[in-house]
């Protein structure tokens, strides 16, 4: 308890400084490709490591970061938003951004293997996915309550899953009462959002968390998949989408189903709506298959994924009319 005030109170003093202050955090300053007109702070990621990082001297790390694992996950996610903050201010090259991620991923990577003996093979991956949850992160902070919601939604489903595995969940639990705050001035019309220096190191700590759980034996691949589905199925879709048109996938963009959704007129609302039920749905499923029937779980994750084509399809369809 301790701990969970901690994280709630530190992210909700930051956020009270930077609405008094608002000088003190970069705007996101609108272009052809944004889905606002006016400037909006993105600085609600610093109030989320500042609540999680007091929880973590209390509660420790998510379950599987022990020893060696435990400092190069702290040092990576140090690393992270230092970079990511910087980006924020001034902007960094896409390839020095990508290069640190992978280096701090791999180091991660590394460390977890180290703990489990896995190959070459399982760090390659592992480094993958940490790369790219902490990409994926950062592509959906950009329509109101969004990233707030996964956040909160994504990490209560992990220390859930680590509470019914018999594990410590408060490590978890931690993320989702700093982001309580955040959300609360991120939904529509949103406050302030995450900035690169909030998303990126929060989806690294997601996928970081999912790995270790995997490892430790506490749930199974699909169950963190399941957690996070909506943010993963609109990164990948859309990714996939971009490569195979050959675009530039550095390059901003305003290609998002969740982008488009807006677009469309379902607008910040509307969006937030449909999101957070699949959030809610996908949260709330993969907790219930993991305590009563985890050999549910695999069929549970597709027939969610087909939910998720479906609206997609939808909103391509809607979006092919007004074209």
């Amino acid at each position: 308890m301790i701990a969970l005030a901690l994280a709630l109170g530190l992210s909700t003093l930051v956020l009270a400084i930077l609405a008094r202050r608002p000088g003190l955090a970069p705007g996101d300053r609108p272009n052809e490709r944004s889905l606002h007109a006016q400037p909006v702070p993105r600085a609600g990621g610093w109030a989320i490591a500042a609540g999680w990082a007091a929880a973590a001297l209390v509660a420790g790390l998510p379950p599987g970061f022990d020893g060696a694992a435990s400092a190069a996950l702290v040092g990576a996610l140090a690393v992270l938003f230092a970079v990511s903050l910087a980006d924020d201010w001034r902007g960094v090259a896409p390839a020095w951004r990508l290069v640190v991620q992978v280096g701090c991923a791999a180091l991660v990577a590394t460390a977890l293997a180290g703990a489990s003996a896995t190959g070459a093979a399982g760090i390659a991956g592992t480094t993958f996915v940490l790369v790219a949850a902490a990409n994926f992160f950062n592509f959906m902070d950009g329509s109101d309550g969004l990233a707030g919601s996964m956040a909160v939604t994504g990490f209560a489903s992990l220390g859930a899953g680590a509470a019914i595995a018999g594990a410590p969940a408060v490590a978890l639990l931690a993320p989702a009462a700093a982001a309580l705050p955040f959300l609360v001035r991120n939904l529509p019309p949103a406050r302030i959002f995450l900035g690169d220096a909030g998303s990126v190191p929060l989806g690294f700590l997601a996928a970081g968390s999912a790995v270790a759980g995997n490892a430790a034996g506490l749930w199974p691949v699909w169950f963190p998949a399941l957690a996070f589905l909506p943010f993963l199925t609109d990164a990948t879709a859309t990714l996939a989408t971009r490569a195979i048109r050959g675009e530039r996938l550095w390059e901003a963009h305003r290609g998002h189903y969740y982008q488009r959704l807006v677009r469309l007129g379902a607008g910040h609302r509307g969006t937030l709506a449909v999101y957070g039920v699949l959030m809610l749905g996908c949260g709330a499923t993969a907790v219930a298959c993991l305590a009563f029937r985890p050999d549910a779980g695999p069929a549970a994750l597709a027939a969610w994924i087909a939910v998720i084509v479906a609206v997609f399809a939808g909103i391509d369809y809607h979006w092919r009319q007004r074209a």
